[in-house]
């Protein structure tokens, strides 16, 4: 690990460190400067000439990179990456509760809970760490992007393992509300259990028929709402699920034949813009309710936000 940053956080994120390779005598290092070791380490979208120009990357000491610099093996070096443009993702995030350990927001969908790929500043984590001041803010468990609701985050490192290790065991109850057709054959409440999959760089998950279930969840449907446009039956529905794969909740809804009004991966995945927040997901992370491992306290959390849910506008 490198030593501590010596730049401070940029838009809630921390700076990219960089290590020289380790020296080697008998095959020693074929770049002459820093400058000739950045271009041969980073994508050539990262301007690096200009970077060093504008003293952009910078040593342990603090002191700037500059492109005479001769090379050095086993050298940190430190820089902010130039973020790409995003559309500003609607809706407010609500602070729910804060404390010393713990912060619990509403998030609205269609915003990233981590910096993740094209969703850097629009994400939780980013924002709330400006706002609320709290450079190591980081959640204890996630929630799809398009997924609205209840999530909590610590406040600082020191806090994370306590709180993690409950979510891992299973120690905290959720419930959550969607929106989904109604069938007359289907037999509620139900328990679904099934093998879920879902492989890194894949969008969807599956389900492995014949192979022993390792995700629970149980659907209860609370009531009926008005029919859609296309005059089916609509309800609003429970879900407490038990485990916690990835998008284990949409996957059990679409196998008993009622997918989450708004999903645009199940049943089929659809050609949505990213910066398309029109069509809001009806999934909501309504309920979260555990006790503290730090001091013994019932904890419980509700959504405030209205459901179902509508196309919110920008917030500035």
């Amino acid at each position: 690990m490198p030593p501590r940053s010596p730049l401070p956080q940029r838009f809630g994120l921390d700076a990219a460190w960089l290590r020289t390779n380790d020296g080697d005598r008998a095959n020693p290092a074929p770049w002459i400067t820093m400058r000739d070791w950045l271009h041969y380490r980073l994508p050539e979208n990262v301007e690096v000439d200009a970077f060093l120009d504008t003293g952009r990357f910078v040593y342990a000491s603090g002191e700037a990179v500059r492109p005479g610099d001769a090379y050095r093996s086993n050298t940190f070096m430190w820089f902010h990456r130039d973020l790409p443009v995003e559309a500003p993702v609607p809706g407010e995030i609500r602070v729910i509760h804060r404390d010393e350990r713990i912060v619990v927001i509403d998030k609205p969908p269609f915003l990233s809970s981590i910096p993740r790929g094209r969703h850097v500043r629009e994400s939780v984590v980013v924002r709330m760490r400006e706002e609320l001041g709290l450079p190591q803010l980081s959640p204890m468990h996630r929630l799809d992007r398009v997924t609205s609701g209840v999530l909590m985050l610590a406040t600082e490192q020191r806090w994370r393992a306590p709180y993690q290790t409950m979510f891992m065991r299973g120690e905290v109850q959720k419930v959550y509300r969607a929106v989904a057709g109604i069938r007359d054959d289907l037999e509620l409440p139900t328990i679904v259990r099934n093998h879920l999959i879902k492989e890194r760089g894949i969008m969807n998950a599956e389900i492995l028929p014949g192979v022993e279930p390792n995700s629970e969840s149980l659907v209860e449907l609370e009531a009926e709402i008005e029919p859609g446009t296309d005059g089916q039956r609509r309800g609003i529905y429970r879900l407490s699920p038990h485990t916690g794969k990835t998008h284990q909740l949409r996957m059990h809804m679409l196998s008993l034949g009622i997918p989450i009004e708004g999903d645009p991966l199940y049943p089929v995945t659809l050609d949505v813009a990213v910066d398309d927040f029109s069509t809001p997901l009806q999934l909501l992370a309504s309920t979260l309710s555990f006790t503290d491992p730090v001091d013994g306290s019932a904890r419980h959390f509700e959504s405030t936000r209205p459901f179902p849910l509508t196309a919110e506008t920008h917030t500035p």
